[in-house]
Formats: structure tokens, C-alpha cells, sequence
């Protein structure tokens, strides 16, 4: 037993008799009671992870992806589970970027759910991790580990209701889920504390004696079923498979982790194979307490939590077999067969470039220096020097990741996977052999130099920063991290996982840089353009592609000592790393929520100093309102397409502040551009000057509006594929007065823009504007007017001649059912989407409104409520 107390939270490390092993969370915050209200910073983390969609480029490799199938169960926090998987297909393409204001009105009535919720205790937690997972399935039952984690909760011995948990949880405030992964999967749960100890023994049932009745199959089997469909349009999903299936037979990497109807209930049945016995079986042999790490977070005491564990979780069954191991294996792959060409066609329009490392396990590194994020923080870096950087100067690429995405599918106990993914555009998928042989110069510089001990530092500076001043993490999501952290590290890392660097050792990085040779690297190109010469179909998700060898003058040039690009070299040293992190005295009254501090004809600002998270932190937003974006579906083209450029611009000189960890994002939104900044307040303003410089200095070449315009013409055709964008571009047109629809704007693109358009709208844009701000955290009252004081005398605009009306109006729909039926425009997508609208009586507004409501009274920009 050890006992420790950091941040507020007093922690215990238990092992029971069974073998497992649990760490217990005592809350000392709020124990007085006080609100557990959510700091301006997690409020915009959770306003972002609604406009996830709305940035310019993001990639499909962040996806959740296969190897982790992520199951939304019911409760009542179920939309926010659901919403990590949302994410899914976002190679680079900027979707519905250019509706966020209504992304926000949407978002608003959970927000202000979440917001009451806050202003009570915090949620109670646990999550538990098992040490098995979808390597381990039977060769013949492919899915079994994630239908077992479907079954188990399907009633128990003790509480055998089949819904009965889900309905506890949901009845008081809580919610669950879980997700399998390659060789653990998690389970996890919140619940309001006072019915902690009773959900605690409800969930643990499930470990001790699940019933996993046989008439159950045939429903969850559907389920699985169902995930799998939702999967299989998604890019990231199926490249992973079609990677999975070039790993040499008998390698679990080869396997089929969804599972489906096919391989868990129709091939079973022809085989004569019981599913319902393996189904036991393998619980029995996978779900045994010695292979099991268990978090639990609350506000009772560490003696409470010790004895409640004790009590409950001693009951799970020890098998006393050992538990399941890969490491033994070797590498997944016979280089000859894996040095190709794969060319696949994709569900949506992209071209994209991965190129592949299968390199030996890196888990044992995780407290040295991380070497493939040391990699992966230098080729994805995009600044002077970088692959992106050059790229983008030929007009070949729009964004570039590096590294390990750190699932089960890409780290594990038998091998690692680096890649490096290039977002092409259309000229550069002309000259993709010469975007691959870019990159392997970079590399190829690295390993020549060697590793850099102020590279290391930096990083290691930017991490540590980060995090000692992380934001609180929801508890269900720290629970869930630790359990996973429980299997991977020493009981002294559990905390820090693999969050921090402690070690230089260059020779670690070295030995990694010098297993990416071109020889070793595997080539995967995405696009549509390969429709009709991919003749292959892989078995799964059915994703058309062809294998070719590399071409021969690039195979013989890159197994020779080829030469380097002078233009290549690395970073220069980070000037947006902060320093200073004293707390700033305030030089007004505290107030509870942010008040109008300076108020012109051409702008206000609202302003709150943070008197409660005391933390070296800011958030501002900027919102430049102009009347001439409605006007018409080219305009609301013409700004999308300003928007992406000025994105492009500054991807490059904003790039040292973003891994600084000083956040910008800038949205097109329905009635004007949405600045976003927020990080470390030392150098915070340095950014935001930098973006309104660039604002001001607004200039394009013909090359680079050719290529954004390209990509503005996948991203809409994106947009309209997905059952889901689809279904709400078409219910805001229904409501909203004056909405262009995403046809609309998608057909005015396609008619063509010229150069001198977006001349004359961006020069009217900027020629008038109204601009509102916000400006909270560890900032002086002057300080935050500095903001909004250089914005005008920047950009030197004239106030708007007529105030601007009521942004948002909304149809008053007729009091009778209506229905709308939309054909899905990818006739591919088994996955259909049902939106069911209720519109109530007129109630007092609570949108934002740059002007106020629509009531006449003014609303807070953080809170959205109506002021004296």
C-alpha cells in the first residue's frame, strides 16, 4: 500500500488477494462544497470539440480507428461519449467550417446543462482495464473480444435486469462505456456521489458473475454489427485494415477486430461452431482478476474507497494463468512484400500520402525520451526548414502528420507503427514519388545530424509546462487514463504516464532515425483519381486498391547515398515558450462575470480577471461582424475562401506558438471571422498580433487561391456525403431565415470564383466592421483593452453604417408534423440519419448576439444570459 497527495487529490495504491490491482482517488477539492463550475478555458475545450469539424487541417490518422472500438452506451451523458467518435474522417478537409455560430447555438441548451451540472458536486468515477484484447481473438471467431465486452454487460447473477445498469445510471446523472483495444479494454462509468458505492457493486457484477444469456447473442451480435457499419465509411478505418491484412499470416495484426454479423453469427452456425461457449470460455480464460487495474475517483476518503473495494471487487475470480503476451513475436511484416505501392480509392475526396515505418515495440522508452515523439515533433514540424514548409511552397501539400498514434494498433508489446501522412494537393498527387522523396531527405538529414540536445530540451520544456498547468480533467476521463497507465508503467509513473520526458539518451532516438530507410518504408496513395485501376478488394470494409512495386528510378535513387535538400534543416529555437508565470495583480473589481470595459463605434470589449483557477493561462475571442458575408451564397464562398488563405498564410510563422501549446483557430462564421487564441498569457499576445498582422497584410497568389479552392470544393463535397452533415445543413435551411444552403455554395464553387472577386470582397470586408471581444484569465484590465486597441488601429477599418440586426431569426414552423426526406448522396453508406426537431413557444432568447437579444437586453459572451 502507498499513499500520496498531489493537485488536490490524495491517492492509494492497493493490490487485493485476487491479484487485482487498484488505485483510489480521494477529491479534496470542493469538499467545502463550493461550485465545481468549469473554468473559461475547459468551457472553450468543450466549445472546440464541438467545432472539431470547422478547422482547416485536420487529418483522418487522428480518428479513432478500429484497433480501439469505442461503444456509446446509454445514459446521461451519452451525446457527449458519442462525440469523440465524430471525429471520424478529417483528413485535412475543413468541414462546416463555415457555420460555427450556429454550431454554438445548437450546442447550447447541453451547455447549459453541463453548466448546472457544475454547479453541483463533481461526478464520481471508476474505470477498470483488462489485459485482453482483439489480438487475442480465436482465429475463428474474429470480434469475439469486443462482443465479450458487448456481453458482459448484459445483466448479472446478482442484478440480472438486462438494461438495469444503464437504467441506474441514467435515473442519477451518470453514464458508461467502453472500448476494446488490441491487448487491453476499458470500462468505465460516472455516477453522482451519493450513489457511487451502489453503482460500484452493480458494475462490478458483471466481472464476478455476468449471466451473458443466450438469447442476448442474437440483439448484441446486431450491435456489433451496426458499429461495424458505422465504421466502414470512414478513410482512417478502412486504410487501417487494408494495412492490417499485408501483416504476415498468423500475425494478430492481420486480424479483424470489429467483428460482425458474418464472423460472430452466420460463419459460427455453418461451422458448427457454439458462440455462446467460446463466448464463456474465453471469459473465462481473458476476465481474471490478476489481469485487471481498477481507478476509482470520489470525495469520500481513502479508507471509505479502500473498504468499498476491498468489499466489492475481492468477489472477481483469479484463474492464475498468465496473461496473455505478443512480445515474442516478430515484426508483423517481410520487408520485400511491404516496400510497395498500395493505391486505394477513398469514400471522399482527398489525396493523401502515408508513408510507413513497422519498427520493434517502443513502450520500454516511454520514461527516456519517447524517441518516435522526438521524430514526430521534428517532420510534422511547420515552420522554416520543415517538409510541410517546402511542400507547401511547391503548392503540393496542405498539411503533413508524423508519429504514432499511440492506439493498440500502433503501439504495442510486438511492434510500433511511424508514419508520416501528406494531405496532397491536386498538382501534388501528380508529383507524389517527388512529395515521398522530400520526406525521406528530411529523414535522411536527421539521421546525419543526429540528435539534438535543444531540440530535447525544448520539448521537454513545452511538455513539462503543460503539464503542471493541465486544465482538471472530467473524472470519468482521468480514470479511464489511469487504469490504462496502470498496465503500461512503474506505480511511480502512473500519474505522469508517458506525459513528460526525464532522460536524454540520444542513442535511443539514433538507433530509431536509423530504421526509416525509403527500403523499409511501405507507400500508401489516397484518391479518388485511382477509381478504375484498383482491381483488389479488401475483405472486410471492401476498400478498392492495387499493389505495384516502386517505380524503378525512385527505388535505385533512394538505395543510394542521395542528396540532401539545402532547404531542409531544423527549427530554429521557439521564441513562444513562456517563462513567466506569475499571477497578475488586478487593477479593477472582481466581478462574477465578465463586464463591457470599452465600448466605440467600431468596437467593444468584455473583460473578467480570473479570481478563482489562479493559473498563467488567457482565452480570447474576437468576433469581426460584417453585414456583407449574408449577402449572397458567393459571398459566404468568397469568405470560406479568404478564411482558408489567411489559415494558409499563417501556417507557417504561427506554427512555434501552436506547440508552445498557445492555441489559435480562426472560423468562418456565418457573420463574421471568429479569432481564437488562448494558452500561457506571457506570450499569448505575441500571437494574436502575429494573426492580425497577417489579417491586415492580406495578400495570395494566384497558385495558392487555385489550391485552396480546390480544397474548399472536397471539403463541401465531403460535407454533403456524410448522412449526418447532410441531414443538418438541411434542417438550419429549413429553420433558419436567409441560410444558403451547402448545394448552394457547393454549386457556386464549382461555377467557378475568379482572383478579382475575392480581391474586391476581402478589401470590403476589412473596409468596415463591428468588432466585439473577450478577453479572460491572468490579464489587467489594460491589458485586455490592448487587444481590442490594436485590432482597430491594424486593421484601420470605419464602424458599420447601419447596426447590425438580430443575427440568428428563426422559422416559426407550422403547429403540424412535418416531414423531410433527403436521398444520402454516397450510395455506398448503409448508414441512414434520423433528426427529430421540437420547436416550443417563443421563450426569452439565450443565443449570442453581438448587439444583444433579440429582447433588447444585453447577453454575456461567456455565459449566453441576459444581463441588467
Amino acid at each position: 500500500m502507498s499513499i500520496f497527495i498531489a493537485n488536490n487529490y490524495s491517492f492509494r495504491y492497493i493490490r487485493l488477494q485476487n491479484g487485482l490491482c487498484a488505485l483510489l482517488i480521494s477529491d479534496l477539492n470542493y469538499l467545502d462544497g463550493s461550485p465545481a463550475a468549469l473554468s473559461s478555458e475547459e468551457e472553450e475545450e468543450e466549445e472546440e470539440d464541438n467545432d472539431d469539424d470547422e478547422s482547416e487541417e485536420e487529418s483522418d490518422e487522428d480518428d479513432d480507428s478500429g484497433a480501439e472500438i469505442e461503444d456509446g452506451r446509454e445514459g446521461f451523458d451519452d451525446e457527449d461519449c458519442d462525440e469523440g467518435d465524430e471525429s471520424e474522417d478529417n483528413d485535412g478537409d475543413n468541414e462546416d467550417f463555415n457555420d460555427p455560430d450556429d454550431s454554438e447555438l445548437e450546442e447550447l441548451a447541453e451547455k447549459e446543462e453541463t453548466r448546472k451540472r457544475g454547479c453541483t458536486e463533481k461526478q464520481s468515477a471508476a474505470a477498470l482495464c483488462v489485459a485482453v484484447g482483439s489480438f487475442s481473438d480465436p482465429e475463428d471467431l474474429p470480434g469475439l473480444a469486443h462482443f465479450l465486452e458487448h456481453m458482459v454487460f448484459m445483466g448479472s447473477l446478482k442484478y440480472p435486469d438486462e438494461n438495469g445498469f444503464d437504467a441506474f445510471l441514467k435515473k442519477h446523472g451518470g453514464s458508461d462505456n467502453a472500448s476494446t483495444d488490441c491487448e487491453r479494454t476499458v470500462f468505465q462509468f460516472d455516477v453522482q456521489r451519493k450513489y457511487f458505492k451502489e453503482a460500484l457493486d452493480r458494475w462490478a457484477q458483471f466481472f464476478i458473475h455476468p449471466l451473458m444469456i443466450r438469447d442476448a447473442i442474437d440483439r448484441e451480435v446486431e450491435a456489433v454489427d451496426s458499429e461495424y457499419q458505422l465504421a466502414r465509411p470512414s478513410d482512417a478505418n478502412r486504410k487501417e485494415m487494408l494495412f492490417g491484412s499485408l501483416a504476415r499470416p498468423g500475425h494478430p495484426m492481420k486480424k479483424f477486430f470489429w467483428g460482425n454479423a458474418d464472423t460472430l453469427k452466420h460463419e459460427p452456425k455453418m461451422n458448427n461452431i457454439d458462440t455462446y461457449t467460446r463466448l464463456r470460455d474465453f471469459w473465462q480464460r481473458h476476465y481474471s482478476a490478476h489481469y485487471m487495474t481498477l481507478v476509482v475517483q470520489s470525495k469520500e476518503t481513502l479508507d471509505t474507497l479502500e473498504k468499498w473495494v476491498t468489499e466489492i471487487f475481492s468477489e472477481i475470480p483469479n484463474n492464475g494463468l498468465p496473461k496473455p503476451s505478443f512480445g515474442h513475436l516478430t515484426q508483423p511484416f517481410d520487408t520485400p512484400e511491404f516496400h510497395k505501392l498500395y493505391k486505394v480509392v477513398p469514400i471522399r475526396k482527398v489525396h493523401s500520402l502515408s508513408i510507413t515505418w513497422a519498427l520493434p515495440p517502443q513502450e520500454q522508452y516511454y520514461r527516456y525520451v519517447k524517441p518516435l515523439h522526438y521524430i514526430s515533433w521534428l517532420v510534422g514540424h511547420e515552420g522554416k526548414g520543415s517538409v510541410l514548409s517546402f511542400l507547401r511552397k511547391k503548392f503540393w501539400a496542405l498539411a503533413l502528420y508524423g508519429g504514432n498514434g499511440e492506439t493498440g494498433f500502433e503501439q504495442n508489446s510486438t511492434y510500433s507503427i511511424f508514419s508520416i501522412s501528406v494531405t496532397l494537393t491536386d498538382e501534388g498527387y501528380k508529383h507524389f514519388y517527388e512529395v515521398a522523396h522530400v520526406v525521406f531527405q528530411y529523414v535522411k538529414m536527421l539521421q546525419k545530424r543526429g540528435p539534438d540536445k535543444r531540440i530535447w530540451e525544448e520539448i521537454q520544456k513545452i511538455e513539462a509546462n503543460e503539464f503542471h498547468y493541465q486544465e482538471q480533467t472530467d473524472p470519468v476521463d482521468y480514470v479511464e487514463s489511469l487504469c490504462e497507465n496502470m498496465q503500461l508503467f512503474q506505480k511511480e509513473d502512473f500519474l505522469t504516464g508517458d506525459q513528460l520526458l526525464f532522460e536524454y539518451k540520444p542513442e535511443i532516438i539514433a538507433d530509431a532515425l536509423n530504421q526509416l530507410s525509403p527500403q523499409r518504408a511501405n507507400l500508401v496513395l489516397l484518391s479518388a483519381a485511382n477509381e478504375g485501376q484498383c482491381h483488389l478488394k479488401e475483405r472486410w470494409f471492401g476498400t478498392q486498391y492495387s499493389v505495384e512495386d516502386i517505380d524503378k528510378y525512385w527505388s535505385d535513387l533512394w538505395a543510394s547515398d542521395f542528396e540532401l535538400n539545402q532547404d531542409l534543416h531544423l527549427p530554429e529555437e521557439n521564441k513562444y515558450i513562456a517563462t513567466d508565470f506569475a499571477l497578475k495583480v488586478a487593477d479593477c473589481p472582481e466581478t462574477e462575470y465578465p463586464v463591457k470595459t470599452l465600448s466605440t463605434q467600431q468596437g467593444c470589449l468584455w473583460y473578467r480577471k480570473d479570481d478563482k483557477f489562479k493559473i498563467p493561462k488567457g482565452y480570447v475571442r474576437f468576433h469581426l461582424i460584417s453585414p456583407l458575408i449574408q449577402q449572397s451564397a458567393e459571398n459566404i464562398v468568397l469568405f470560406d475562401t479568404f478564411v482558408n488563405i489567411l489559415s494558409h498564410n499563417l501556417g507557417e510563422p504561427a506554427y512555434e506558438a501552436d506547440v508552445a501549446q498557445l492555441e489559435y483557430k480562426l472560423v468562418a462564421g456565418e457573420h463574421g471571422l471568429i479569432i481564437r487564441v488562448k494558452g500561457f498569457n506571457h506570450k499569448l499576445p505575441l500571437l494574436f498580433q502575429l494573426i492580425i498582422d497577417y489579417l491586415s497584410d492580406f495578400s495570395f497568389t494566384p497558385a495558392v487561391f487555385e489550391m485552396i479552392t480546390e480544397q474548399l470544393k472536397k471539403t463541401y463535397f465531403n460535407i454533403l456525403i456524410k448522412p449526418e452533415t447532410l441531414a443538418k445543413d438541411v434542417r438550419l435551411l429549413i429553420l433558419e431565415h436567409g441560410r444558403w444552403s451547402m448545394i448552394d455554395k457547393y454549386q457556386t464553387l464549382m461555377n467557378g470564383l475568379s482572383i478579382e472577386s475575392l480581391s474586391s470582397f476581402v478589401k470590403a470586408f476589412k473596409s468596415q466592421l463591428f468588432v466585439e471581444g473577450l478577453v479572460q484569465g491572468n490579464f489587467t484590465s489594460r491589458e485586455a483593452k490592448d487587444f481590442l486597441n490594436y485590432v482597430v488601429q491594424k486593421l484601420q477599418f470605419a464602424p458599420l453604417a447601419h447596426p447590425c440586426p438580430v443575427q440568428f431569426r428563426v422559422v416559426d414552423l407550422p403547429n403540424t408534423h412535418l416531414l423531410c426526406k433527403v436521398k444520402t448522396l454516397n450510395k455506398g453508406d448503409a448508414n441512414s440519419e434520423v433528426t427529430v426537431y421540437y420547436q416550443v413557444t417563443c421563450q426569452e432568447p439565450k443565443g449570442i448576439y453581438p448587439y444583444g437579444a433579440a429582447c433588447g437586453k444585453c447577453l454575456c459572451p461567456l455565459t449566453h444570459q441576459c444581463l441588467p
